[in-house]
């Protein structure tokens, strides 16, 4: 069975408000607004929104665009009809609201300059030669390394000149981004510029760089800190930083001693906004801690001993005073204590201990490995005469192509097979090495072992292939998740999940999870750290972007909405739904059509159930192929490079670098053919349906299709050309810092408009066994702040600006040149 997303599931009751005070002008307003909405002719003042008119999230988001239309009322947000789900209760609530006045009303966001093609596509050009200069100069470096380590013979001999090439090459790479930032821009201060500019294109040539520096491999190092250091930034002794992402504009990074950053935390130092780029300085004192998925905007300062908590937002100008804690999207103040692992000792000789032995087995032990290894691989290999012998040329023949096939064939297999044992059986040896519950000093033999576990565990390919199917199940079990007795419901953990440690990760039976989810399982102070169990309750539903930490308080029956900040305080949640951040209680229910119910139980979900399972491994078995044929084409291109490279004589180089490029340009035209094929080259249509309605599978299957190399366009023209040819409604000169579209033909977005770093466009829902699409309409000139998130059925008008790490919710109408912000994001406030 399939309907039109948002339209309500039960019938109001019918009736008047006759019972009690006859009703006052506003309730009256609001009644008929909400009758408009659900279609009946009367609303009765003390109906619950959902539980007696059947109401959902997306009918409500409705109803509040309206109400905000009406100009003698304060406007309404989700969390206002949360707290007052009846007329009665809401319109109590706005009679002691302050009504919109010109002196307290938000200033209107500033309209997005227009922008000029002509510059647009200069910087594009720009941008390409920089990307082809560094590819070409890689291919010369990368040939006559090789050739020179091929001179060596012997496997002494191949193992020292790969430690010195390797060791030369990780070097300059570590090196290049450093050199590149003083000499291209120098140091930098608080500015801003337009995008496209020049000033941009020395911008984005500097974070490119930073962005492929294996320095940010090292995140949790001590040599991490010394390399942010070497780009400006001022960091203090005993810090401790956890998040890959590097900050750009590192000179406005302050630091002070003993700070702890977690991982996937946005320090950015500058921000995306109405097509300009504006840098500004973070200050962090000393002795503070920063949570797991925090954001941290421009010109933001935190005093010492004061804390952020997990899925937080600090927005631009916002200030943490000293020793105080704070929390949620934007923060504000609380008791939580979110440092919950006593110190250690871990002094300066240590870190330097372990700085130390890093370069060791880096330098002498994993480059050499991996570039003589990959040498002396080759060499052995057999039946591969024709594409190592670089004396003639064999691009020509059907050998050249029956070796690259059996050798991609071959490679391919092997890094399942290796890949598959690598994750469930190493991690498995080592894990009794660091027990639960214990608190161990950084850097050390334990710290080591617990990064090398996670690193393991947390391959993505695996839970790529098995997620969104019941297969992933059997694997997370292999891999350690205890998942007691499962309920098998065809998608119980969506593709990408997170973990610390696999081996304290606990989810009850009939629990469903979407994508995003990051189990924190290890608690960390700047000098200790000890693994805990995190342990999600029986039947919960968990949507997007979830960090659930150790000592999360909720159990049984929980619903967690997409990135709701999960609580560490108070009673234990059970049979409630949570959302916002900090969290909320709404109803459970909310976001549950029961009309599929039927589909879930007994003989017909067995039957379906069956149906998927053998859908979904044909969907396995055909992304496997898919990605071997890849991997098969880029064979064919890189060895038709070294072939073409024997004969060439100069120009050898610059053909193995040209190779990179063809190859970006190959993967990227290959999975938008793969894409359209899989949709009949016909746009998405809004669903409502049960994830055990076929139509829900051939959605699905799309999830599956590799974008990570749509993140090395990341703030060029050349994003906006492949999002067009997938199916993206797209004006003019968008500028994309790193979004992410998950439904592309649903998706239109205005000329002129500014994507912010890992911002999200996500046009579905799946709630519980119901799956749920629309249209998203961004108008021309908006914003997007880094790592928001706007979800199915949203239209922004023109110029509107969404508040970083903000959380737009389904159905949400965001008038022209509006701010909004937070998590539910309104407009009650600055953005």
């Amino acid at each position: 069975m399939v309907g039109k997303p948002g339209e309500v599931t039960t019938t109001a009751p019918a009736g008047t408000p006759a019972v009690g005070d006859p009703l006052t002008g506003t309730e009256r307003v609001l009644a008929d607004v909400l009758a408009g909405v659900v279609q009946v002719d009367e609303v009765p003042v003390d109906s619950n929104f959902f539980d007696d008119l059947g109401a959902n999230s997306l009918v409500m988001a409705h109803f509040c665009a309206r109400v905000r239309k009406l100009p003698d009322l304060p406007p309404v947000s989700m969390r206002d009809v949360y707290g007052h789900p009846t007329i009665r209760g809401l319109a109590a609530a706005l009679s002691e609201a302050p009504l919109p006045s010109p002196a307290t009303a938000p200033e209107p966001a500033e309209p997005a300059p227009r922008g000029s093609t002509a510059r647009y596509l200069l910087c594009g050009t720009l941008q390409f030669l920089v990307f082809a200069v560094y590819c070409l100069l890689s291919g010369f470096v990368t040939a006559r390394g090789y050739e020179w380590i091929s001179a060596g013979g012997g496997p002494v001999r191949v193992y020292l000149r790969s430690a010195v090439f390797g060791g030369a090459v990780l070097i300059g790479m570590c090196i290049l981004p450093v050199v590149a930032k003083w000499v291209l821009v120098g140091r930098w201060k608080e500015t801003e510029f337009p995008v496209w500019s020049l000033a941009y294109v020395r911008f984005w040539t500097v974070k490119v760089l930073l962005r492929a520096n294996p320095m940010a491999l090292l995140a949790g190092n001590p040599l991490y800190v010394l390399y942010l250091r070497a780009l400006g930034a001022r960091i203090g002794e005993g810090v401790t930083i956890l998040s890959r992402t590097v900050p750009v504009c590192t000179d406005l990074l302050s630091v002070g001693p003993g700070t702890v950053v977690r991982k996937e935390s946005l320090i950015l130092c500058y921000r995306a906004q109405a097509g300009r780029i504006r840098t500004g300085p973070v200050t962090l004192g000393r002795d503070v801690f920063v949570g797991e998925r925090t954001l941290l905007d421009i010109r933001t300062s935190m005093g010492d001993g004061s804390q952020l908590g997990h899925s937080s937002a600090l927005y631009d100008g916002a200030a943490v005073p000293a020793g105080q804690r704070w929390h949620g999207s934007p923060a504000q103040r609380t008791d939580v204590d979110y440092v919950r692992v006593a110190p250690a000792d871990c002094g300066t000789p240590r870190r330097v201990g372990y700085a130390l032995l890093t370069l060791v087995r880096t330098l002498l032990v994993q480059v050499p490995l991996l570039v003589g290894g990959a040498y002396l691989l080759l060499g052995v290999a057999p039946s591969l005469h024709v594409l190592l012998d670089l004396e003639t040329r064999h691009v020509t023949s059907a050998r050249f192509y029956a070796e690259a096939l059996g050798l991609s064939a071959a490679l391919f297999l092997g890094f399942v097979v290796a890949g598959a044992l690598t994750v469930t059986v190493v991690p498995r040896l080592l894990a009794p090495l660091v027990r639960p519950d214990r608190v161990y000093p950084l850097y050390g033999f334990h710290y080591s072992v617990q990064r090398t576990v996670s690193r393991l565990t947390n391959i993505k390919f695996f839970a790529w292939l098995f997620g969104d199917s019941s297969y992933i199940v059997p694997y997370l079990r292999t891999v350690g998740y205890d998942l007691s007795r499962v309920e098998q419901t065809g998608s119980n953990f969506g593709t990408e999940l997170r973990h610390e440690t696999p081996y304290l990760a606990t989810v009850g039976a009939g629990t469903m999870v979407a994508d995003g989810l990051s189990l924190i399982n290890t608690e960390f102070s700047a000098t200790s750290f000890r693994l805990s169990r995190a342990t999600i309750g029986p039947r919960n539903f968990l949507g997007n972007h979830i960090a659930y930490p150790a000592g999360g308080r909720t159990g049984d029956n929980c619903l967690l909405a997409t990135k709701v900040m999960v609580p560490l305080d108070g009673e234990v949640r059970e049979g409630v739904g949570l959302l916002g951040s900090p969290c909320f209680e709404i109803p459970r229910s909310v976001e549950r059509d029961s009309r599929f119910d039927h589909l879930r139980e007994g003989e017909e979900l067995r039957r379906r159930l069956a149906a998927k399972n053998r859908y979904n491994l044909r969907s396995m078995g055909l992304f496997l192929f898919i990605r071997w044929l890849d991997w098969f084409a880029l064979t064919v291109i890189g060895f038709a490079a070294l072939d073409l490279y024997g004969t060439a004589g100069a120009a050898g180089g610059p053909l193995i670098g040209a190779s990179v490029v063809v190859g970006l340009v190959f993967s990227v035209g290959y999975y938008v053919l793969v894409e359209r094929l899989l949709t009949g080259f016909r746009p998405l249509e809004p669903r409502l349906c049960s994830i055990y309605d076929p139509l829900f599978w051939k959605q699905e299957r799309l999830w599956k299709v590799p974008a990570a190399h749509l993140v090395l366009l990341d703030g060029t023209p050349f994003k906006n050309l492949v999002w067009r040819l997938l199916g993206v409604r797209l004006g003019q000169r968008v500028f994309d810092d790193g979004c992410a579209i998950t439904e592309r033909t649903l998706t239109a977005i205005g000329s002129d408009t500014t994507l912010g770093a890992h911002s999200k466009v996500q046009s579905h829902s799946q709630e519980d066994g119901t799956f749920k699409s629309d249209h998203i309409t961004i108008g021309a000139g908006c914003t997007l702040g880094a790592g928001a998130l706007v979800h199915y059925g949203v239209s922004m008008g023109d110029g509107a600006v969404l508040a970083p790490d903000s959380f737009l919710m389904k159905g949400e109408e965001v008038p022209p040149r509006a701010r909004w912000g937070g998590n539910p994001a309104s407009g009650t406030r600055h953005a």
